[in-house]
């Protein structure tokens, strides 16, 4: 693929995504919102809600872990589409509360033809750091 078939192949990726984006079942079930896309980058925000509680009443993991996939599902998608995880990885680096705003970006750092790498970090509204993970995708062939 040459260069210009890749960059029209790139921003017909996140054309479909923007649309995806819109009609996707978790990301309204959890409020979440794709605040910005662009190759190989994707941030994401979504508001912490009282439901989002454990059983101790913090701010269960999945619902941090929700928020930084939904980002490098985007991000890595923009650039090879279809693509499904087959890694995932987070440190949650401190607690976050009901009412917080969390912010995930993700960048891809590594996009071959069979394996892409991915950083993601979650920040509250403050820039305080929630989480930081690492994702690692393969790209689904459509060809039959």
């Amino acid at each position: 693929m040459n260069t210009e078939d890749q960059i029209t192949s790139v921003d017909n990726n996140m054309q479909v995504l923007t649309e995806k984006m819109k009609v996707e079942p978790v990301a309204s079930f959890l409020n979440m919102r794709l605040v910005e896309l662009k190759s190989g980058y994707a941030r994401v925000t979504m508001e912490l809600l009282p439901q989002y509680q454990n059983f101790n009443g913090f701010i269960f993991g999945g619902i941090i872990t929700s928020v930084a996939d939904q980002a490098f599902a985007y991000a890595s998608n923009s650039l090879a589409y279809p693509s499904v995880a087959t890694q995932f990885n987070i440190h949650f680096i401190s607690g976050a509360s009901t009412g917080d705003t969390l912010t995930a970006e993700c960048r891809v750092v590594k996009n071959g033809r069979r394996v892409g790498i991915s950083e993601i970090t979650v920040t509250n509204q403050h820039d305080k750091l929630i989480a930081r993970a690492t994702g690692t995708t393969i790209p689904i062939s459509t060809n039959k």
